[in-house]
């Protein structure tokens, strides 16, 4: 299909959406071998097609550093052989992973003899809406199928012909493993009017997932008539206690923030105990790693490399090798900080005083709180989950990493012996 020709968007979505909603009832049933050998065929497929995948991404970014995309966006994009591996091996991952379809959550028993029990059941099907990174067109068909969900893909346009490559490799494990291959569907145009025709599905999708910017998430959650499970910005703090370690805080501060600047669990902003004994070690180490200090006068006063930072500069996701950092009245002004400040997906602190990393543990109210740990663990696969959809930072249903458990949701089983209501 040709963006060149006018689309009716409604009529494209909804027949995806009736063909998924098949799907789903096939997945719904199908056992946990099947499912994972789908996945297994496509890490093996898609592997095999590593030279065809990294041709249509070197189109992609060819494209997108003629029109200008942002270096962190740019990095989100791009594949290499290294990632394409780790694209294949989430695949393997996901398919080893427990089957939550099924599961007993709890079971009770009333005095009346009812047996009263809740199991996870697939959501049915998803939506997903997402900008830049390929890897998550694998990494959302994978987990959509395991949890026994059909998915409906809608990419990037930046990233078109990776996320097409890629997803021809599931639909390919799919039939291979004689599964619908409706299961994992990619919408084909990039005319945004799909993205209104998703968000406008109510009764054909059951839940829409945006994974991008700002922008995109706002839109999505002003427009839709079918439920969102939110992945926000990723403001992340790293708080350096006054009885952190130097060393560790050293060492934390560079990952937090240097590891992969485009990502969304880098740390964004750092704050600094005012009691902290020698913090200038650690503000030149970032500026000597290239990154660009934005700081208070204290903090310049100290890094003569820093400048100021402004109001905006505590509300930024930067995704870039840029840090905004101040000094705070220990865990009170920190805690107070965040939460003014923060974005509720990860946030840090560096101590070896276990009382106060409890007390920050505690108070932080946020999907991911770290002690002693860096922000760009705040990832599905490092928590041991294969991969994950986004990192929510809502309160509702998911939280945190949404992976298998967070694409089910419950229904009751009710056995009895014949028990009527008085």
């Amino acid at each position: 299909m040709t963006d060149a020709l006018p689309i009716d968007a409604a009529a494209l979505v909804n027949g995806m959406a009736v063909r998924a909603r098949a799907a789903a009832a096939i997945l719904a049933r199908a056992p946990t071998e099947r499912k994972a050998a789908a996945l297994s065929h496509a890490a093996r497929i898609l592997r095999g097609e590593a030279a065809a995948i990294l041709s249509a991404n070197a189109d992609d970014v060819a494209r997108a550093e003629a029109a200008g995309l942002s270096s962190a966006m740019l990095d989100r994009l791009r594949l290499d052989e290294k990632r394409i591996a780790g694209i294949a091996g989430a695949l393997e991952d996901v398919a080893a992973l427990p089957d939550p379809v099924g599961s007993t959550i709890d079971r009770v028993e009333r005095p009346n003899g009812l047996c009263l029990s809740r199991v996870r059941v697939p959501l049915g099907v998803v939506g997903i809406i997402y900008e830049s990174r390929p890897n998550v067109t694998a990494d959302a068909g994978a987990l959509a199928l395991m949890a026994g969900n059909a998915v409906i893909l809608r990419g990037g346009s930046e990233a078109r012909a990776s996320n097409r490559a890629i997803h021809d490799c599931l639909v390919a494990g799919l039939e291979a493993a004689g599964l619908p291959a409706d299961a994992i569907q990619f919408v084909p145009v990039t005319d945004r009017a799909a993205v209104g025709a998703m968000l406008a599905a109510q009764g054909l999708i059951d839940v829409i997932i945006p994974r991008g910017g700002k922008g995109l998430v706002a839109r999505v959650q002003e427009e839709a008539r079918v439920p969102v499970l939110a992945h926000l910005d990723g403001i992340n703090h790293l708080y350096i206690d006054r009885a952190a370690d130097p060393a560790k805080a050293l060492a934390l501060t560079i990952n937090a923030k240097l590891r992969r600047t485009g990502v969304c669990g880098a740390t964004e902003t750092l704050l600094i105990d005012r009691a902290y004994a020698d913090p200038a070690p650690i503000l030149a180490a970032l500026a000597d790693a290239g990154c660009e200090v934005r700081g208070t006068p204290e903090i310049l006063a100290i890094e003569p490399r820093a400048i100021p930072a402004d109001a905006e500069d505590w509300d930024t996701e930067y995704l870039e090798a840029i840090i905004a950092v101040t000094f705070v009245d220990g865990l009170a002004g920190a805690t107070a900080h965040i939460a003014a400040h923060g974005s509720h997906h990860t946030d840090a602190i560096v101590t070896e005083d276990e009382a106060t990393a409890e007390a920050f543990l505690a108070e932080v109210d946020s999907a991911i709180v770290m002690w002693n740990a860096s922000t760009q663990f705040a990832d599905g696969g490092e928590f041991g989950l294969g991969a994950e959809i986004g990192i929510s930072t809502g309160r509702l249903h998911a939280r945190g990493p949404v992976a298998l458990e967070g694409l089910t949701t419950y229904k009751w089983l009710v056995r009895g012996t014949g028990q009527t209501r008085p």
